[in-house]
């Protein structure tokens, strides 16, 4: 696939998405570039914002095997993992594999379910395997964890740690449509549409390509330096006591090129970067004396957007 048909596939890519998310767009390209950059998703917002329907029609659109895990309070890791049973037949373990053996998994309210089950998506989550009584299974390519989580003030929620929370690539906030989308949802809409009911654009073997293609995209020094400097200033702020990791260094590199891919260029310019890094920096960044909560989320993104305002971008 040459560069410039691997870009328009990604721009069918996401009108096919839009289609059943409207009035989002932003958040739509956001997500296609945490999910081309290899980055997982974390969507934080109130029920029945479309949470679910992003997730069901990126794997539609792209061909790929879609599972869903509802975290409950009793859930346990091989409940997600997979477990071995025995083979009478074989006269010996054979491997049934978890729901998470699939392209795009969907980690529904990961907020209400217990640290021990939140920590099986670790391994997967960074280097895209599991291990199960001491053997390893290999997860399907692309693979895509978009987890779910209700604000923190709702009943029954958990805030996750600080070392899962760096696994997620981007949070993103969906929020209510804007007046006319949420019109023309009530209007062509009912309880029995199917959110995956949309045609595919393209096959997973295709995304692969066009993964591939995202190092042609060019960052140039300038743009390398800025990102540093910026995730630099999280771990000095006098207001901040945990700033941002390597590894959000790194997605805010990929995710910048993914969304400069997008937007048909190949090469990074400041602006993509001033653009995902709300989403890929704000749930890295701990403000000091905060707890978690939408307090502290909140007190994040006022230093980042800051930060952005003080650290000077490349001419």
């Amino acid at each position: 696939m040459e560069f410039g048909e691997a870009q328009s596939a990604i721009r069918r890519l996401r009108d096919n998405v839009e289609s059943v998310l409207l009035g989002k767009r932003e958040a739509v390209e956001l997500a296609l570039s945490s999910f081309l950059a290899g980055g997982h998703i974390l969507l934080e917002d109130l029920p029945g914002t479309g949470k679910t329907t992003l997730a069901r029609a990126l794997a539609a659109s792209i061909s790929g095997s879609f599972r869903r895990v509802q975290f409950t309070s009793d859930l346990l890791p091989q409940d997600v993992l997979g477990v071995h049973i025995f083979d009478a037949e074989k006269r010996g373990f054979t491997f049934s594999p978890g729901p998470l053996f699939a392209n795009i998994v969907l980690a529904d309210e990961i907020n209400r379910s217990n640290p021990r089950a939140q920590s099986a998506l670790l391994e997967a989550m960074s280097e895209r395997q599991v291990t199960v009584d001491n053997r390893t299974y290999p997860l399907p390519d692309p693979f895509l964890v978009i987890a779910t989580q209700n604000p923190f003030d709702q009943h029954g929620t958990y805030p996750l740690p600080e070392s899962q929370l760096d696994r997620f690539n981007l949070r993103l906030r969906l929020s209510y449509p804007d007046r006319n989308s949420e019109l023309r949802l009530i209007r062509e809409n009912n309880l029995f549409t199917t959110r995956d009911g949309i045609p595919p654009v393209l096959r997973s073997d295709q995304v692969l390509e066009c993964r591939s293609l995202l190092n042609r995209v060019t960052v140039r020094e300038p743009v390398v330096s800025y990102i540093h400097r910026i995730v630099e200033a999280t771990r000095s702020h006098p207001a901040i006591r945990l700033g941002a990791s390597p590894r959000g260094a790194i997605g805010l590199k990929s995710t910048s090129q993914a969304l400069a891919f997008l937007s048909g260029r190949d090469y990074v310019v400041p602006g993509d970067v001033k653009k995902t890094a709300s989403a890929v920096l704000c749930h890295r960044i701990f403000p000091k004396g905060s707890s978690g909560g939408e307090a502290s989320a909140d007190a994040a993104a006022a230093v980042l957007s800051e930060i952005l305002e003080t650290v000077p971008a490349p001419v």
